[in-house]
């Protein structure tokens, strides 16, 4: 199998594959290239509603592979760093879905996700120090954010891996499963998501990310006033019935 991203569209839900399972699913740099036009497809899609990330088989990523990284390590962080900042900024709710080995560039793109599930035995690693190479800032804000200083010094300064129980306890992952329980639990939540306000979503994705401006908070109010999704959140409420939002990313402002 040549390495490449799998994208797979099915009830609203996007899956993303990572798939070089010959060398445990490891980003190239033609990988790395190609995930943010990928995504930006899945943004744009009106279908698709919720994006779920995992790998190939056994193994959700071990990083980057190395041995296609022929433009310097600085050309190849910038793009580890682009594909990672494409899915942090990605509209709509993003899970990984992690299995085996989630470290380096992996755990990168993991972190970028808004949530984690994990499976039963998956370790967890961030591993610039064995390298020589400098952690990009932006990566390093938001490992900060996601675990705290305390655990993600631990991680960048010792560059070990820890496994899943450490990681649900310092919040790198939210949830933790038996292997054979992941993919149903990670397709029950991501229906659960792909039925809720992409309205109320969006707003707290970009709210969640840092400090709204004025502009910003008009927006979305006049958003919320004009998608009708309250009213239908509430008439579907009192109807006892599953409500049919209509408000969508991208739709005119």
């Amino acid at each position: 199998m040549e390495p490449a991203l799998h994208l797979d569209t099915e009830d609203g839900i996007a899956t993303v594959r990572i798939a070089n399972p010959a060398k445990r699913n490891a980003m190239t740099t033609d990988m790395w290239r190609a995930l943010p036009g990928l995504l930006a497809g899945c943004a744009a899609d009106p279908a698709v509603r919720v994006l779920v990330l995992t790998g190939e088989g056994d193994t959700f990523c071990a990083g980057a592979d190395i041995s296609t990284l022929t433009e310097g390590a600085e050309a190849s962080r910038d793009l580890a760093v682009a594909a990672e900042e494409a899915l942090a900024t990605f509209p709509k709710p993003t899970v990984a879905a992690v299995r085996g080995h989630c470290v380096g560039g992996g755990c990168q793109l993991a972190a970028a996700c808004d949530l984690r599930f994990a499976a039963e035995g998956a370790s967890f690693g961030i591993t610039p120090a064995r390298l020589g190479i400098v952690y990009a800032a932006s990566s390093t804000r938001r490992l900060v954010e996601l675990v705290g200083p305390a655990t993600a010094k631990y991680l960048l300064f010792s560059a070990e891996l820890i496994d899943t129980e450490r990681a649900l306890r310092t919040g790198l992952v939210d949830e933790v499963w038996p292997r054979d329980a992941l993919d149903k639990r990670v397709a029950e939540f991501a229906r659960v998501l792909a039925s809720r306000s992409q309205l109320t979503q969006a707003a707290a994705k970009e709210f969640a990310a840092g400090p709204a401006n004025a502009e910003r908070l008009a927006y979305w109010t006049e958003q919320a006033r004009g998608s009708g999704d309250t009213a239908e959140g509430v008439a579907a409420f009192l109807e006892r019935r599953a409500p049919r939002f209509g408000w969508t990313v991208g739709r005119p402002s």
